[in-house]
């Protein structure tokens, strides 16, 4: 099948395999389709690229799950409710709105250090060496996940097909590099 969309037909016996067989190819290639869509739902809602990333990874494992349990008749206008919904939900929790808030101190607070630095060139350079030191202090996976997520800008999927870790494990390495990083650029600072 190719990454046009699929007929309603098409869709339908889509559907239906998965729902006798589970088998997940069949589930990826309906949700294939309509990814794009489902990216442009939760950059919507969400307003952040790298979250509405991970929104499309959840919501094709809510979708794999939804689509045993109800009849669809419209296979895109589904998706679309359960995409939204989703991100609506996300929206809602308490745990996003602190997710959010922590985040953003996090940056404000990078930031106005770089701003101080700025007008210091030497501390600046310090800074830059600290941190030079630290990430080759990182284990190897954290290592090569962190430089491709903050230094060359890559995706969650994109360091997934680069490294062939599970989505999960680069999601782990880079929230453990990160802290690893700050606990080693306030350990290197003090010193």
């Amino acid at each position: 099948m190719s990454n046009s969309p699929a007929s309603h037909t098409e869709e339908k016996k889509l559907i239906h395999l998965y729902k006798q067989t589970g088998n997940m190819e069949y589930a990826g290639r309906l949700f294939n389709n309509y990814m794009h869509l489902v990216y442009g739902v939760c950059l919507k809602y969400l307003k952040n690229r790298e979250e509405s990333q991970d929104a499309v990874m959840q919501v094709f494992e809510k979708l794999t799950d939804s689509l045993k349990k109800h009849e669809v008749e419209n296979f895109k206008s589904w998706l679309y409710v359960l995409s939204k919904n989703h991100c609506l939900m996300k929206l809602r929790s308490k745990k996003y709105q602190s997710e959010r808030t922590v985040v953003d101190i996090s940056e404000m607070n990078m930031e106005n250090t770089l701003i101080m630095h700025h007008n210091n060139e030497p501390a600046l350079e310090d800074d830059l060496s600290r941190l030079e030191k630290c990430i080759e202090e990182l284990h190897n996976e954290q290592k090569q996940c962190v430089q491709l997520f903050y230094l060359e800008s890559k995706s969650y999927k994109e360091i997934e097909i680069l490294t062939r870790f599970e989505l999960k494990k680069v999601k782990s390495y880079i929230q453990n590099g990160k802290r690893n990083l700050k606990n080693c650029m306030e350990t290197k600072s003090e010193q």
